[in-house]
């Protein structure tokens, strides 16, 4: 149908569901003179969250890299944001909402990218009975770990729109379909039990489903092309694949331009948003070709190795520390062993658990009241509330945050 042709069915208040759409769990304050939407108040939000700046330092692919030029989980999500938003814009869609959910996608990876997810998802399968992944675990920071700070600096959750929370959760692009179409039903967020279980609630949603999959296919092949990993015959079969739907060479550029192209000239409300016959083949030829030739690569298998040492020393040593509420004086007479693990890892329960137990040392109780937030530990009553803390501090470190604090593990 063409430019447009979205338009009157995109999260816009003449939507039939705006209301849904716009839903925060809380009341949000607002300011007389402010020029933003609901949605481009949730982008800036996210921008401005601590687990957002983390993404620059945290992996996409390729771990520990001394080259400025391979991506990183930040860049990804930009280029993710840049995908999105020109199909959404050439649709008709909410480029606002589109850009929310495109900037936030990624907030719950953990450390190490997939290989950590997998890492983490074991050790929670093992300790709380539940697998770990990253598109719940990003709606859970954004609905119950990010903090940022209101006209009166007291750290209050997020509190995003029921729309971009539902983009966060549903963005699942690792399921190969095509004529993606918005689901009716307005489910409650926490009913999500599984990657792909829903579709997204908006076309905006839907958009950034299939734009992380066009970023993330043709990015990873050039970085893994620009470190070696591919010989002769897999670089003979990637030309091979470019040059039945286009001469030029086979790039990121080229591959997203193409897809994006095709997605706008075939995706309608009746079909949904869909790539042509040909070209949703190229895009399920170029994710096997990743998924043999880079990321069952031999030459990553030591970083694999490395990343399980080292998440699950972390997450032996802070649960070697489980009292109840007393943990804050077991994990006290570790701090002179391992500096930085004990003191980031009391401030953060002291974000999160009752203030009645909160002690009154290195800015615990201070802090406590400074967080005018759901405390989602409680009383750290029990082990398994202890474990899920520890995973989520852990989910939310950066590849060298990790590193330095089981670097302490090694210092005597």
């Amino acid at each position: 149908m063409g430019q447009n042709s979205f338009r009157a069915v995109a999260a816009n208040p003449e939507h039939p569901l705006w209301e849904t759409f716009i839903q925060r769990e809380n009341s949000l304050y607002n300011r007389n003179d402010d020029v933003r939407s609901p949605f481009a108040r949730d982008y800036t939000r996210i921008l401005h969250s601590k687990a957002y700046r983390r993404l620059k330092h945290k992996t996409q692919v390729f771990f520990n890299v001394d080259n400025d030029h391979i991506c990183t989980r930040m860049e990804h999500v930009a280029l993710v944001d840049s995908v999105a938003c020109t199909i959404a814009k050439f649709l008709g869609l909410n480029e606002e909402l589109t850009k929310a959910i495109a900037i936030g996608h990624d907030l719950g990876h953990a450390p190490f990218g997939h290989q950590g997810e997998r890492i983490i998802s074991r050790l929670s399968e093992e300790h709380l009975g539940k697998k770990f992944w990253h598109e719940q675990n990003g709606l859970r920071f954004v609905d119950r770990i990010e903090l940022l700070e209101d006209s009166y600096r007291n750290k209050k959750n997020l509190n995003l729109t029921y729309a971009v929370r539902d983009g966060i959760i549903s963005h699942c692009g690792e399921v190969d379909e095509n004529g993606l179409k918005p689901r009716k039903e307005m489910v409650d967020l926490k009913e999500f039990i599984r990657p792909n279980q829903f579709q997204p609630a908006t076309w905006e949603g839907c958009v950034v489903k299939i734009s992380d999959k066009i970023a993330y296919i043709g990015r990873d092949i050039e970085d893994a092309m620009r470190l070696g990993f591919f010989e002769k015959e897999e670089k003979n079969t990637l030309l091979r694949m470019a040059r039945e739907n286009d001469e030029k060479v086979l790039n990121t550029t080229v591959i997203m331009y193409n897809l994006i192209i095709d997605l706008c000239e075939n995706s309608d409300p009746e079909r949904g948003i869909t790539l042509s016959e040909k070209f949703t083949r190229q895009m399920d030829e170029l994710k096997s070709f990743n998924l043999k030739y880079i990321y069952k690569h031999p030459r990553l298998g030591t970083f694999n190795r490395y990343s399980e040492m080292v998440l699950n020393e972390i997450f032996d040593q802070l649960m070697a520390c489980f009292a109840g509420k007393d943990s804050w004086e077991k994990l006290k007479a570790q701090e002179a062993f391992y500096p930085s693990l004990v003191s980031t890892f009391s401030h953060w329960l002291a974000r999160y658990a009752d203030p009645s137990i909160v002690p009154d040392e290195d800015g615990l109780k201070e802090l406590s009241a400074s967080c005018i937030n759901e405390k989602i530990y409680g009383l750290l009553d029990t082990k398994e509330i202890y474990t899920q803390a520890v995973i989520d501090y852990i989910s939310g470190m950066t590849d060298g945050f990790a590193i330095r604090v089981f670097e302490e593990f090694l210092s005597y």
